[in-house]
């Protein structure tokens, strides 16, 4: 990203038991999904939003509005690569994630490398500078409860 650049992203998304749940593009077959306009996936969103942060591009609200019936039910990875392709446009990429995922489930450590694969190749980066992390938040708060998953994501460019 030329000069340094820093982006702090978040996103939440409430439980869909009727949908299939994807996190960094890994399908977690059994487990109920998440809701929204896109495919929910909220490590993907999280990404995608701190990209758009260290390049001062707004959010992802900006860019791909509920309303546009080309981006309903669009798959994490492809909207990353769609914002990742924004930042190519200006000149800029990313050399590094760090992502936090909070939720009580599904465990992550057993899919981990796949999501840290998944990311890494849409964002263009050696897998080896893609830290993916997760973390229970033991019964507390909504998503404690188990009402939903959040991700927060830095990246450096």
């Amino acid at each position: 990203m030329g000069e340094q650049r820093v982006g702090l992203g978040f996103d939440v998304h409430p439980p869909d038991p009727g949908r299939e749940l994807f996190l960094g593009g890994v399908r977690f077959e059994g487990e109920p999904g998440l809701g929204g306009h896109s495919d929910g996936d909220a490590l993907c969103h999280a990404v995608a939003d701190a990209l758009l942060g260290a390049a001062a591009l707004g959010d992802l609200g900006d860019h791909f509005p509920e309303a546009d019936p080309a981006v309903a039910g669009i798959a994490g990875l492809d909207l990353l690569a769609r914002v990742v392709g924004l930042l190519e446009e200006r000149g800029l990429r990313p050399l590094s994630c760090d992502l936090t995922v909070i939720a009580e489930r599904p465990a992550l450590a057993p899919r981990r490398d796949e999501i840290r694969r998944n990311l890494a190749a849409t964002l263009g980066v050696p897998v080896e500078r893609v830290s993916v992390k997760a973390t229970r938040p033991e019964g507390l708060g909504l998503v404690g409860r188990g009402v939903g998953c959040l991700a927060i994501a830095a990246v450096a460019g």
